[in-house]
C-alpha cells in the first residue's frame, strides 16, 4: 500500500525521489553497462503516409482476394427470409451480405456518436 501511495505522489509531482531514495532531478542517466544511454540510430527508410497507404491497400487487396475465394467456394444456393422478403442466394453471397449488414450495425451508431461529439466540441469552442 505504501509503494502505491508513493507512486501516486511521484506521478503528481509531490514526491521527488525514486523508490531507491535517489533524487530524480540530480541522478545521472546511466545505461546497463554504466555508460550514458545513447539514442538508437535510425536505420532504413522513414515511414511515410504514402508508404502506409500502399501497405494498407495491399492488405485490403489480400482480404478481398480471400473473400472472393470464400464466396466462390460457397456457391450452394440457400433460401433466405428476412421480414417477409424471400430470396434464393448462393451461400457465399448471403454470408457477405450478413457481414455488410453487421458492419452497418456498428458504423451507423458510431457515426452518430462522432457527430454528437464534434457538435459538443464546436459548442465548447464558441
Amino acid at each position: 500500500m505504501h509503494i502505491i501511495a508513493e507512486k501516486g505522489l511521484r506521478e503528481r509531482g509531490g514526491l521527488m525521489t525514486s523508490p531507491d531514495g535517489i533524487d530524480d532531478q540530480t541522478a545521472p542517466a546511466v545505461g546497463r553497462d554504466g555508460q550514458p544511454p545513447v539514442a538508437p540510430a535510425r536505420r532504413g527508410l522513414r515511414l511515410t503516409r504514402v508508404g502506409g497507404m500502399y501497405v494498407a491497400l495491399a492488405l485490403f487487396a489480400l482480404v478481398l482476394l480471400l473473400l472472393l475465394v470464400c464466396i466462390l467456394e460457397n456457391l450452394g444456393r440457400v433460401d433466405i427470409a428476412v421480414f417477409g422478403a424471400h430470396a434464393h442466394l448462393p451461400l457465399g453471397v448471403a454470408l457477405l451480405l450478413a457481414a455488410v449488414f453487421g458492419n452497418l450495425l456498428i458504423v451507423i451508431p458510431g457515426t452518430a456518436r462522432i457527430l454528437q461529439l464534434r457538435a459538443a466540441a464546436r459548442r465548447r469552442r464558441s
